[in-house]
């Protein structure tokens, strides 16, 4: 071949190595990549199986908003498509069983009433409608089996509450809002507010044809999760008929026929403390399926059972025993296609995983590592939403013990990023009791190289890390941190003794778990023990607080919404259940020695060395800013390096974008300067204060 084809050739055959490794080169991601993130959610499969309506929410940077539209896809994957547009945002779409309409909810004009109401759309052509004018809160709602009607879950509209669409006379000033009076035994939630008296919840009953709307029953107490009988003759619903349900928050399970004003007839006693999850109908209407709670005193750690009720109420309600041997904890109630048997998710080390049950056995559909959640099922077909550690969340179909993945909304933006690998880790913790987490590593990192390592704790306490994509992780990931997430001991899925081991002992256990996961990650020679960081959210926060005055070897901390001096939180969180039934109120001598036990990272406050970032939402009545805010003085006069920041008009969960990116911008740039790039460098001596 003459010198020049050669010369030519090779030339060609290094430009396009050249182009094909531009086009496949991954980068780190990036904080502008977050709103690039599209989370999938609520499939929902038509009753022929061929299709799927779902929600997709997107970030609009520019108007520092979330968007959130109905989509639909076919079961095969073909024909992705968005089906609504409004600048509201809809949301929970719905098949009617005769797949001719597909209901949503929305809050976009189009009638005279305001706020959240329900909208149809016609599969066989035409424009979204609006059907209902409420004028209190929608909060729910469930089609008949012949499409004619809902079941419509309703909060009494605020009668304090100005009118939106009355306009301002000139020159009168507006009216001053009323005094809040209060006089309930638990008056905070998050979010919600303040819970008044005289207003509730119930379940009403709506026509489609004459659009007229009646209450279900003529009963005083909240009602939620209402659930046709396959007849269409009989509705379920869970409600709370107790003299006064804020003591003793636990359901309980009702049946009344569907015509308006039926008299209500309880299928379960009061001592069987069913959740507020939605009840499921066996096919033939012979048995209803629900999910009961553990006792009052263990709410914070509750581990949900299966049972199975007569619907004619002719027995006593039976857990499922085989279920009960997994010790695990079950939600997301469906019957499968064959009629016989009930599926549900079972939260398990790390994984949240499928089962089949019957009333006499249990048998499981998909192997660990997995997580799974959202179950929809029609025409032997079933959807559901999953994702891994490397990938978010889409969703797929399950085909025998497989899955398929029918929806790409993140495939573009995933094909861009270099994602940081993670993997399980196990050990043992000062007790011998053994400890599992997930360790992700820097993205590109190099075996055998020590990195700066990062202890971000999970809230709850009931609740784990798992193998799910984690945005959090994979930021730090890719700025050169190694991210330890352990399931400590009060954490879900190990069983209900390893949950209720922190009963009334709060930053114990946890604490000594958590240590013995980072002396795993420096002993692996993951982990550089000169740069250690810690932080977390929620419970997490707490956590971190309690770290911070056990153990001087983290260079520095970031504590959002968390709490340190618990007595002070009494009657001002939402949490006065957990606080008179699992320590006791302040005033009895036993319980008061255990608030000064469990608070003492605000109590030996001089112990904290860390350079610590408190942050929290203005207006969190879940745990709130004053938490952080006690803690964040305590270190200023205390001279440690610290700053408070406080998120104006968030709720316990920061959700704003241009906040949620905030967070994150403080989060690196607090750990780059303790943790990364230490100026100080301290000894590597962990100092152990005793509570």
């Amino acid at each position: 071949m003459h010198n020049k084809t050669v010369t030519r050739l090779l030339l060609f055959i290094v430009l396009v190595t050249a182009a094909v490794s531009a086009q496949t080169a991954r980068r780190p991601l990036k904080l502008d990549d977050l709103a690039r993130f599209r989370d999938v959610r609520d499939p929902q499969i038509s009753p022929d199986g061929q299709w799927i309506a779902y929600v997709v929410s997107t970030i609009d940077a520019k108007e520092d908003k979330s968007n959130t539209h109905i989509w639909l896809v076919g079961y095969d994957g073909k024909n992705d498509r968005q089906i609504t547009f409004s600048s509201d945002s809809e949301s929970a779409p719905r098949w009617s069983p005769d797949g001719k309409f597909l209901a949503f909810t929305s809050s976009r004009p189009g009638g005279k009433a305001k706020g959240n109401q329900v909208w149809l759309l016609d599969r066989s052509g035409g424009e979204a409608y609006q059907l209902t004018e409420l004028k209190g809160r929608l909060q729910g709602y469930e089609w008949s089996q012949d499409s004619k009607r809902f079941a419509l879950v309703i909060g009494d509209p605020d009668p304090d509450a100005p009118d939106p669409a009355a306009t301002p006379t000139p020159g009168i000033p507006p009216k001053p809002p009323k005094p809040i009076v209060i006089d309930r035994y638990r008056y905070k939630q998050d979010v919600q507010g303040y819970l008044l008296s005289g207003r509730h919840t119930y379940i009403y009953l709506y026509d489609i044809a004459t659009k007229k709307l009646d209450r279900l029953t003529k009963s005083k107490w909240d009602e939620s999760s209402p659930s046709w009988s396959p007849d269409g003759k009989h509705i379920a619903f869970m409600t709370n008929h107790m003299d006064d349900p804020d003591r003793d928050p636990a359901a309980q399970l009702y049946v009344a026929d569907a015509q308006p004003g039926a008299t209500e007839k309880l299928l379960i006693t009061p001592d069987n403390r069913a959740s507020r999850a939605r009840p499921e109908w066996s096919p033939d209407g012979k048995w209803i399926v629900f999910l009961e709670g553990d006792e009052k005193k263990f709410g914070a750690y509750n581990m949900e059972h299966l049972m199975f009720v007569p619907a004619d109420s002719s027995a006593a309600p039976t857990r499922v025993k085989a279920v009960e041997d997994l010790d695990r904890g079950v939600s997301g109630l469906r019957f499968a296609s064959d009629r016989q048997s009930l599926v549900a998710l079972v939260a398990d080390d790390r994984s949240v995983y499928p089962i089949s049950a019957t009333r006499t056995a249990v048998k499981r559909l998909l192997d660990s590592p997995v997580v799974v959640s959202s179950l929809s099922i029609a025409a032997g077909h079933t959807v559901l939403l999953s994702g891994n550690d490397a990938k978010p969340t889409e969703i797929y179909a399950m085909e025998g013990q497989k899955l398929r993945q029918i929806t790409h909304q993140n495939d573009a933006l995933m094909n861009e990023l270099q994602i940081a690998q993670t993997e399980e880790v196990s050990f043992k913790s000062k007790d011998n009791t053994e400890v599992h987490g997930l360790l992700t590593y820097p993205a590109g990192y190099v075996k055998g190289t020590k990195v700066p390592l990062l202890l971000r704790i999970h809230g709850g306490p009931n609740g784990q890390d798992q193998h799910s994509f984690s945005i959090e992780r994979q930021v730090f990931a890719a700025n050169g941190y190694a991210v330890l997430a352990v399931n400590y001991r009060g954490s879900s899925g190990r069983g209900q003794k390893y949950s209720r081991s922190i009963f009334a002992d709060w930053g114990h256990y946890e604490v000594e778990d958590l240590l013995a996961g980072v002396d795993h990650v420096i002993a692996m020679g993951v982990a550089d023990p000169e740069r250690l960081g810690v932080g977390g959210w929620s419970y997490g926060g707490i956590l971190t607080d309690y770290i911070i005055a056990t153990d001087t070897r983290f260079k520095g901390a970031t504590s959002g919404a968390g709490t340190a001096f618990t007595v002070a939180f009494y009657g001002t969180d939402q949490y006065i259940i957990q606080y008179d039934y699992e320590i006791g109120p302040p005033w009895n001598p036993k319980a008061w020695e255990t608030y000064v036990k469990i608070s003492y990272p605000f109590l030996h406050a001089d112990r904290i060395k860390t350079p610590t970032l408190f942050l929290g939402g203005e207006r969190d009545f879940n745990v709130p800013v004053q938490g952080g805010q006690q803690m964040y003085q305590a270190l200023r006069s205390l001279g440690v390096e610290t700053q408070l920041v406080i998120y104006p008009n968030e709720f316990h969960g920061i959700t704003r974008p241009s906040y949620v990116r905030d967070r994150y911008e403080r989060y690196l740039a607090w750990y780059d300067k303790y943790v990364k790039n230490p100026t100080t460098p301290k000894k590597n001596v962990a100092e152990t204060g005793t509570r």
